[in-house]
């Protein structure tokens, strides 16, 4: 007779830190997960706890309202319903590890840590290399986060027996609209000869948005499933044992988003997140006449409605784009201030004038600015949030034309943003460009605008990033000059 496995994958929007709301949220899905006939649940990676803690993890009452929410799940599971892969920060012997555990039986089956551990989850230990964990009668694989990318982990989870390789993941997304996780599993599944399943965490963290979302790879690389992105989500993958290894029932594929469509999914639900978590009661959205500030005002509307909305306007700019989408606006005026009236100085002045008069109203103020004036040195309004961060300006004017708002046909600058995106995300140098047909004094010139920009970068808003370079390690000033601008 063969042996089967009913495993259920789910895609969830864990609040970091909200331990009891992400337990009931698991339960639930538990729950859908025990009336589809699953016997193992498939979490995304740190779904009790939420993803990234960062430096949340080192605090110890933090750990410990992990491990009673944990203890909790476990006794949960004494029901004979699924048993659980949930995630959670976990100190062994004085070292922190990004764990995931099996929870059944009404206890805690298994754990692994994860092995991959990138610079920017520094806080956590690598954990030892991992061996297959017995589940009913079956050698699963586990693999969390970023061991997905890492081919030794498969290797030796492969090497030591696993049959089956489960990955729960969390990985930021970017302004493509492809899924890097399922080129990763592809590789994984080549190397190995094994099938993998991912389930993944979605919505909006800090300066992280997620897309969320899960899928099953078959030993011959066939896609057997794939779960709906941007939303919980939740499909039973049916397993069966073949001569050739296991095999997973192929399931109709959901429709993909691609384009601008998905990018304004994730900024409208990162945005949404934001707010909501933080308590705001609406938004303030600067107008100043760009395009930037015009696009942010009509994601607001999008992500929590046109009455939590108001667009603040300069006595020299036009209310036209709040008017056209329905939404208040408050005339700001100019404020002369003997001694300010250097352009700088007077920027600054309205600056916090705009946070103040959001700060009054319980609002967050959202500015316009995009990834091109934040790697200038250009980005002001500290104390708000910016939507458009990760994009550059080219990039937020293609969006803006897909929306409907009232744009030229080409952005300016579409040169000089690839340039810098070259410089800034990809590490090229000066020189590098100018030798693949780049204007050397461009590429000079935005280098050292961009390495000069880094004291004014700290001071901006944080935004979402959309899984580009922060900046986090750059100093404030340097005396470095590129040798070949």
């Amino acid at each position: 007779m063969s042996q089967r496995l009913n495993l259920a994958l789910a895609a969830l929007n864990p609040h970091l830190g909200a331990l009891p709301a992400n337990a009931a949220r698991i339960l639930s899905m538990r729950a859908e997960a025990a009336g589809q006939g699953a016997a193992l649940l498939l979490t995304p990676q740190a779904s009790l706890c939420g993803h990234p803690a960062r430096d949340l993890a080192r605090d110890a009452g933090f750990r410990a309202a992990c491990d009673a929410a944990l203890a909790e799940l476990a006794a949960a599971t004494a029901d004979g319903g699924p048993a659980l892969l949930v995630g959670a920060p976990a100190l062994e012997a004085g070292a922190l590890y990004d764990t995931t555990f099996l929870l059944g039986e009404g206890r805690i089956l298994a754990r692994r840590a994860r092995h991959a551990v990138p610079e920017r989850d520094g806080l956590f230990q690598p954990g030892p290399a991992p061996g297959p964990v017995a589940f009913h009668g079956i050698r699963l694989g586990l693999m969390t986060g970023a061991d997905l990318a890492d081919p030794s982990v498969a290797e030796t989870l492969a090497e030591s027996g696993a049959e089956l390789l489960l990955c729960p993941g969390a990985t930021s997304a970017g302004v493509a609209d492809t899924v890097p996780e399922i080129d990763l599993a592809v590789a994984r599944v080549v190397e190995t000869g094994l099938p993998l399943a991912w389930a993944g965490q979605w919505g909006g963290q800090d300066e992280d948005v997620y897309a969320g979302g899960g899928f099953v790879l078959n030993a011959d690389r066939s896609l057997a499933l794939r779960l709906p992105e941007m939303g919980d989500a939740l499909a039973v993958a049916a397993w069966q044992r073949e001569v050739e290894g296991w095999h997973c029932a192929p399931q109709p594929l959901p429709a993909a988003m691609a384009g601008e469509e998905r990018l304004w999914r994730l900024l409208t639900f990162g945005l949404a997140d934001h707010v909501s978590r933080n308590g705001f009661a609406g938004a303030a959205v600067p107008l100043d006449g760009g395009v930037g500030a015009a696009l942010v005002l009509a994601l607001a509307a999008d992500a929590f409605g046109t009455s939590r909305v108001r667009a603040l306007v300069p006595e020299d700019a036009s209310p036209d784009a709040a008017i056209r989408l329905g939404l208040a606006w408050q005339r700001v005026p100019t404020i002369a201030v003997p001694g300010c009236e250097a352009p700088e100085a007077a920027r600054r002045l309205r600056d916090a004038i705009l946070l103040s008069l959001a700060e009054a109203r319980g609002e967050v103020l959202l500015p316009g600015f995009d990834r091109t004036a934040w790697l200038l040195g250009e980005a002001s309004t500290p104390g708000g949030f910016a939507p458009l961060k990760g994009l550059y300006a080219n990039e937020a004017h293609a969006l803006a034309r897909w929306r409907g708002l009232d744009v030229a046909a080409v952005a300016p600058g579409s040169d000089a943003d690839a340039v810098l995106q070259a410089l800034a995300d990809r590490g090229q140098t000066p020189g590098a460009l100018a030798a693949r047909g780049a204007d050397l004094s461009m590429a000079s010139a935005l280098w050292r605008r961009m390495h000069r920009g880094g004291y004014k970068r700290q001071q901006a808003s944080p935004g979402m990033t959309l899984g580009r370079w922060r900046d986090r390690h750059a100093p404030l000033t340097h005396g470095f000059t590129d040798p070949a601008s």
